[in-house]
């Protein structure tokens, strides 16, 4: 009996392993971790670094599929200027349809004013008006006239005395004898007309040359006298002007005051 239980292989402990049969399973986890943690590790260490920017392609040939409607490849149609195109001009004009405007079907009465009585015009106005007293201001819309008689000196039409007007270019000549030359009043019971006399003056300022000029009208020369050219021609050759550079013609114009030829009885 003793040998049987010997020989049997579930009888007493079991003896020592052989050594070199493999890792226990808390070595394979703890290396699988590490193995873990080392990946984890490069990750966060090589994870951030940046790597050189990649540089722009350009001038590279570019495929582009196109259809029909392209407006390049329809130049390639020998039938583009030949028949007609949804394109061309006519299309904007002949193909389009004008915009009807639908008429509205909406009716309104045509609009019905409130008659106006004509009596109960300013009938407010009126209530308004005996209601409220106003104070009496008096307007004074047309104040007095005040007259006043402007005084204003009577002078006679007729000169008082002869004058002399210097006309043409001798005029822009100063005339020297002004204060000496006296103008008398003609005796003659009649107006006399002017006495026009044409003077040539030198570069000295002396008149070398005076013509009578004949009157302008047949009224003119009736009133001349032979008194006032005589006294013009007289004058006109007594005169003395500025000197200058040159010969200076003008118009010596006499206009005449004339007195009444007072007439005393012979004895």
């Amino acid at each position: 009996m003793n040998d049987a239980s010997a020989d049997s292989p579930s009888s007493g402990l079991a003896g020592p392993k052989p050594q070199g049969e493999g890792w226990s399973r808390t070595k394979r986890l703890t290396l699988i971790a590490l193995v873990l943690a080392a990946q984890i590790a490069f990750v966060f260490v090589f994870g951030q670094k940046q790597f050189a920017p990649s540089r722009a392609v350009s001038n590279v040939p570019l495929l582009r599929l196109v259809d029909s409607a392209d407006e390049m490849a329809a130049l390639n149609d020998p039938t583009l200027f030949a028949l007609p195109n949804p394109k061309d001009f006519s299309v904007a004009v002949w193909l389009r349809m004008p915009d009807v405007n639908q008429p509205s079907f909406r009716w309104t009465e045509s609009p019905r004013w409130l008659s106006l009585a004509a009596e109960n015009l300013g009938t407010v106005f009126s209530r308004f008006m005996q209601t409220n007293q106003f104070a009496q201001f008096q307007f004074d819309f047309k104040p007095p006239v005040t007259l006043s008689e402007p005084v204003l000196p009577v002078a006679t039409a007729l000169p008082q005395s002869s004058t002399l007007q210097i006309s043409g270019d001798l005029a822009q000549r100063r005339l020297l004898n002004e204060n000496e030359i006296q103008l008398p009043s003609l005796s003659f019971n009649d107006v006399i007309a002017p006495s026009k006399v044409q003077a040539l003056v030198d570069a000295n300022g002396s008149v070398v040359s005076a013509v009578l000029l004949p009157s302008e009208n047949a009224l003119e020369a009736a009133g001349r006298a032979d008194i006032g050219e005589t006294n013009a021609l007289q004058i006109a050759r007594t005169l003395r002007f500025a000197p200058s550079s040159r010969l200076t013609f003008g118009e010596l114009i006499f206009n005449w005051h004339t007195v009444p030829v007072t007439t005393v009885n012979a004895p």
